[in-house]
């Protein structure tokens, strides 16, 4: 280790071996503030050191003082901070849970009205009209009823026989009588049943345009609501209906029945 190495050990040794004295530092500080600086003599055994080593030994220590003054002075003079205070949070203000409505009860509704019952049914289980000298007639399984339809026209009219049966049938002949009140001619017949169960005429007997239907050997008309329609032209104007009727002859296993009657205005 050269002479270098050593002084600049002994700087570092010494450095961390001083304990400075800060009251006589901030004395220092406070006279050399308020009066000329003071020369101090250098010692002598510092004379005999080269004029190197004694200027780094100069200027560390220069550096290591000015540092520990600082570092006193800073100690000393520093302002306490007060400690933070924290305000005390503010409380939220409490919320009232505001009540839920209730639901309003559901308004009774009317019950929904039932299906309307297929023929077959209506016929067996709701009860016929009584027997009537008019357009309505009853015998056995039989009900009818005859009208005119409300679609006619001055110039063109039909007429409707409207059938029910509680059993099937195994024969049925039914005849709609169109008076002839000037100018009745065919022009058409439709039934609810089949077409090709039927033998269907349409001529003229006794001053009326009479329509026949005829079930056919082998087929048979089953239990429920029927219906029969003439169509025809006539004399412009309104046509009374009052020369008009039906007649409907059947059989069933329960024997034969007929039913017979006039043709209601159409309404």
């Amino acid at each position: 280790m050269n002479e270098h190495e050593q002084i600049a050990q002994q700087l570092r040794e010494a450095a961390e071996a001083h304990q400075p004295d800060r009251a006589r530092m901030l004395a220092r500080m406070q006279r050399g503030a308020a009066g000329p600086a003071v020369r101090h003599r250098t010692r002598s055994g510092l004379r005999s050191w080269p004029k190197a080593s004694i200027a780094a030994l100069a200027a560390v220590g220069i550096l290591a003082t000015g540092t520990l003054a600082v570092a006193a002075v800073s100690g000393l003079v520093q302002t306490p901070t007060p400690p933070a205070t924290t305000a005390p949070a503010t409380p939220s203000p409490a919320v009232t849970p505001t009540p839920t409505p209730s639901a309003p009860a559901p308004a009774a509704t009317a019950a929904p009205a039932p299906a309307p019952a297929t023929a077959a049914a209506a016929a067996a289980t709701s009860p016929r009209p009584a027997p009537s000298a008019g357009n309505r007639a009853q015998n056995g399984p039989l009900w009818s009823e005859g009208s005119v339809d409300p679609h006619s026209t001055v110039y063109w009219g039909q007429d409707n026989l409207l059938l029910r049966t509680a059993q099937p049938l195994t024969s049925l002949t039914v005849e709609l009588r169109v008076a002839q009140t000037g100018d009745v001619r065919d022009t058409g017949t439709w039934r609810t049943l089949p077409a090709d169960d039927f033998t269907v005429t349409v001529q003229e007997s006794g001053g009326a345009l009479v329509y026949r239907w005829v079930l056919k050997p082998g087929r048979t008309v089953p239990a429920g609501q029927h219906e029969f329609a003439c169509q025809f032209n006539h004399a412009t104007g309104v046509r009374p209906a009052s020369g008009d009727g039906y007649r409907v002859e059947a059989q069933s296993a329960g024997g034969a029945a007929s039913v017979s009657g006039g043709l209601a205005p159409a309404r």
